[in-house]
């Protein structure tokens, strides 16, 4: 296997030179050989919900069309479908030519995928930097560090935001909230040394996001002695215990208990 900082660049590379781009965390968008593609272009909402599916379910082997129908229209039928599948490969490929194969969306039988060797997407590549800085971690901070601020500037919002009431989408959305989280605090302890304040920022950007989310809290507290503040410290602590009472009735972790009780006893 390529070393880490290698696979990292590869990404890099990817992101800028793949032919089909992909944004799906904030809003969805697609670029077609860097050419933003108008809503418009989708026609019907039914070919978005297909494209939209098959990113969801992209580390999944082939999906059955039976199975793609079933999760995405309770009334839909095989001409639903067709016409669905052609729209999502007019959008990628607007001028292939008839009875070729489509380059993107992979058929075997009645299963399909995405080729994901050829497309880009920005959960995928999140996923990818997080992989290789939880690798990284403790071992090579500087690389780590790097790859973790590569996957967090892929985050503008939750997963495909319009789609959040869909049972299909749950599980990406769900998946990628965790590993963002993490990306945010691991980072914020990387660098909690040389510059706590930051430290700081990413831990709130993590409370944005969940605000019952306890290792933020910690991080902050950890910062704010850092740099000589015990109040802000002793602040946050009860920014913390305030949430966790009012969320879900509870008190903070010992762990959390316990960083208060050093803090206070600090001269």
């Amino acid at each position: 296997m390529a070393k880490p900082s290698d696979r990292l660049e590869t990404l890099k590379q990817f992101q800028e030179n793949a032919p089909i781009k992909i944004q799906t965390l904030g809003q969805f968008n697609l670029w077609r050989k860097g050419e933003k593609i108008d809503s418009k272009s989708w026609g019907r909402d039914k070919t978005v919900q297909l494209f939209q599916y098959l990113i969801s379910n992209r580390q999944r082997h082939a999906l059955h069309r039976e199975k793609i129908m079933d999760q995405l229209w309770e009334d839909g039928d095989d001409r639903d479908f067709k016409v669905a599948l052609h729209g999502v490969n007019k959008v990628l490929e607007p001028e292939r030519p008839s009875r070729t194969e489509p380059e993107y969306v992979i058929r075997q039988g009645i299963s399909y995928q995405l080729d994901l060797e050829k497309i880009w997407i920005d959960v995928d590549a999140l996923e990818k930097y997080i992989i290789i800085g939880n690798e990284c971690f403790g071992s090579d901070q500087k690389v780590a560090k790097a790859a973790y601020k590569s996957a967090l500037d892929l985050y503008h919002g939750v997963y495909l935001p319009n789609r959040v009431f869909e049972d299909w989408s749950s599980e990406e959305r769900e998946k990628t909230q965790v590993l963002v989280l993490g990306a945010y605090i691991t980072l914020a302890e990387i660098i909690l040394s040389e510059n706590p304040m930051e430290s700081v920022r990413l831990a709130q950007c993590a409370i944005a996001i969940d605000p019952t989310w306890e290792d933020a809290y910690r991080l902050q507290m950890k910062a704010y002695i850092a740099k000589g503040n015990r109040p802000q410290a002793i602040k946050a602590y009860q920014k913390c215990a305030d949430i966790l009472d009012e969320e879900y009735g509870i008190d903070p972790l010992p762990e959390t208990k316990k960083l208060l009780q050093e803090i206070e006893s600090l001269a």
